[in-house]
């Protein structure tokens, strides 16, 4: 499962720096071409850039924590984190009707798979870190005191 997760989670890294890429090299491309971005409001080229950049640093923390073992759950914790409010933002956005709710088929790829991605890869990281138990802790502790005789 450990290799499955990684490679999820390289998916959903060149996925984010991808977009974030595109955002950052043709704003206006992305802008019109992206379901549903043109009905948040008018084309504003540093305002997609700024978010841009924001994808780029996503999917580099994806990445980093896909390669830095010591690292991964909170490079990847903090990369989900803005994604998960990302989407929440938008289910809010629906909710209060400034959007219709056929937004979420139309976003689902773009903005609700990448954070279920996140939240998953980050549980089973999260469960493939068992903690010892107390009895584990406590023969590991006696093992590892020296005895002087």
């Amino acid at each position: 499962m450990p290799f499955l997760n990684r490679l999820m989670m390289c998916i959903l890294a060149a996925g984010m720096l991808a977009n974030g890429v595109c955002m950052l090299a043709n704003p206006a491309w992305w802008y019109f071409h992206v379901p549903t971005v043109t009905g948040t409001g008018p084309y504003n080229q540093h305002f997609v850039r700024d978010i841009g950049l924001v994808y780029v640093l996503i999917g580099a923390g994806y990445a980093f924590g896909v390669v830095s073992l010591s690292h991964r759950l909170w490079a990847w914790a903090a990369a989900t984190t803005w994604l998960v409010g990302h989407a929440l933002f938008h289910l809010w956005e629906i909710g209060t009707g400034l959007c219709g709710s056929d937004t979420i088929l139309r976003n689902w790829h773009g903005v609700y798979l990448p954070a279920v991605m996140g939240i998953v890869g980050v549980a089973i990281e999260t469960t493939s870190r068992r903690l010892p138990s107390r009895a584990e802790r406590a023969s590991k502790v006696i093992t590892d005191q020296k005895v002087d005789l």
